[in-house]
């Protein structure tokens, strides 16, 4: 599910959820964040999305980890390519979170803030790393959690998707079990619902649809200042 919020006139961001074989993979899970200019952000975000999913579908690769990083960094050449077609496109970029499940084993990558989290027996673990300046700080000792929260440079990021003609891109593979939640979303969820309120939220016995409705109600409830983007996976 996508929400413009409350505050913006354009959704920049996007997702994409197949539980069924992308190409090789078994299944395939996105969320993008675009930024850019009026229009220029979610072109970003849905280019980017489109052109990883066309690359999956068309590649020979039998390993994830080649499979997801050969698609992002094409997905990247090609959108760095196409922010230089015209003047209102410059400096347009994605975040991107993506997530594919094989047997027991999971692999994530990401690049920027949009954000993977594990949701099982009532916590909830982050996944992927920040790209953020906050996150920097965070990580260095120099910021709490917190006050990273807080701290007004919190959108700054450090990576995007498209931004330079190379992708700087994070993989993460970790271990699965029935019964275990995933949520894939951008920062205008992750800043507007605390992580123990998510894990409340995603803690209920509901279908997945009826909470992912919740938690863009909750989102908006505290503001809505940005796009929301939820992709929820649950583990059979």
């Amino acid at each position: 599910m996508t929400d413009i919020g409350r505050k913006r006139k354009v959704n920049q961001d996007y997702v994409y959820a197949s539980d069924l074989p992308v190409g090789n993979l078994p299944n395939l899970y996105i969320v993008a964040d675009g930024m850019g200019g009026h229009k220029a952000g979610d072109l970003a975000s849905s280019y980017a999305v489109q052109t990883i999913v066309e690359s999956i579908e068309k590649s020979t690769e039998t390993r994830p980890a080649l499979i997801l990083q050969k698609a992002v960094r094409y997905a990247n050449y090609r959108l760095f390519e196409k922010a230089a077609e015209r003047e209102e496109y410059q400096g347009m970029g994605t975040t991107l979170v993506v997530l594919t499940v094989y047997g027991n084993e999971a692999l994530a990558v990401n690049i920027g803030d949009s954000r993977l989290y594990e949701i099982s027996g009532g916590e909830i673990v982050q996944i992927s790393e920040d790209h953020s300046l906050v996150a920097e700080l965070v990580r260095k000792g120099e910021l709490s959690p917190v006050e990273a929260r807080r701290h007004p440079d919190k959108n700054i990021i450090t990576r995007a998707l498209g931004i330079q003609d190379e992708a700087q891109l994070d993989l993460f593979p970790f271990h699965v079990e029935p019964g275990d939640r995933y949520l894939l979303c951008s920062d205008g969820l992750s800043n507007m619902v605390e992580d123990t309120e998510l894990c409340r939220i995603i803690s209920q016995e509901k279908d997945l649809s009826e909470i992912g409705a919740e938690l863009i109600l909750t989102a908006n409830g505290n503001g809505g200042l940005d796009n929301i983007a939820v992709v929820l996976v649950e583990i059979g």
